[in-house]
């Protein structure tokens, strides 16, 4: 739904990405790009809503909450702390309160570790300025590792070993390197999938001031045919 990261432009929203499976809607972030859930998930189903961290960029979507009109439970998974920063995001004067969203929302906070609510999944601390935890998403007999914001860290590879997709982040172009501000590049993300022998690679959350066109993105496919794969907003990929 949304592939930029830090703030939209022409080439996409901020990062939010939908895994639709038999049971559950599966948000993994909440950037600008969320505003297009209902275009594509049945909201009948549970939705969960899965945040790396409380960088706006991937949260300042959740704005847009009281605008849906979900049938079944929503819960947000988030590191420790979540519940105080969507209190502190979702209040007034800047948006509607959560409070007065018209349906239930539960917040459910995580520390490292394996979890069995509301279906299977790991998660482990990644490297960046703040605190970030990557996922690892066992759904329909298949699995699913979300690392993003990171730098190239041990967390990133065992969450990815083995999974049949690894969604990282490419917010750096070829050769960066920050220890204030890590993230990762095309050849990071290449490393971590050769590594863990994770099956697919798909990069996402572009920094929108690197990357300013989708040309910029689709060089780093050329670079490496069939490697791994660039997202643009609102592409679907098949598992």
């Amino acid at each position: 739904m949304g592939t930029n990261g830090w703030y939209d432009t022409d080439t996409g929203n901020t990062l939010s990405i939908l895994v639709r499976s038999k049971d559950f809607n599966v948000v993994l972030d909440a950037g600008g790009g969320l505003h297009k859930l209902d275009r594509y998930a049945d909201l009948s189903k549970p939705t969960v809503i899965m945040l790396s961290h409380h960088h706006l960029d991937h949260l300042i979507g959740l704005h847009q909450l009281a605008r849906f009109r979900f049938k079944d439970k929503v819960t947000v998974v988030g590191i420790m702390g979540t519940h105080a920063a969507l209190h502190d995001l979702l209040r007034d004067p800047y948006s509607v309160p959560l409070g007065l969203i018209p349906y239930n929302i539960e917040v459910l906070e995580v520390r490292e570790g394996v979890h069995e609510r509301p279906f299977t999944f790991h998660s482990r601390l990644l490297f960046h300025s703040s605190p970030c935890l990557g996922y690892r998403l066992e759904l329909d007999g298949r699995t699913i590792a979300f690392c993003t914001d990171t730098g190239p860290c041990k967390n990133t590879l065992e969450l990815a070993r083995n999974v049949d997709l690894l969604i990282t982040e490419s917010a750096f172009r070829t050769g960066e390197r920050s220890d204030l501000w890590p993230h990762l590049t095309p050849e990071d993300a290449l490393e971590i999938k050769k590594e863990s022998r994770a099956k697919r690679l798909v990069l996402t959350h572009f920094d929108a001031y690197k990357y300013p066109t989708l040309r910029d993105r689709e060089e780093i496919e050329e670079r490496y045919p069939g490697q791994l794969m660039v997202s643009k907003d609102d592409m679907i990929v098949k598992l």
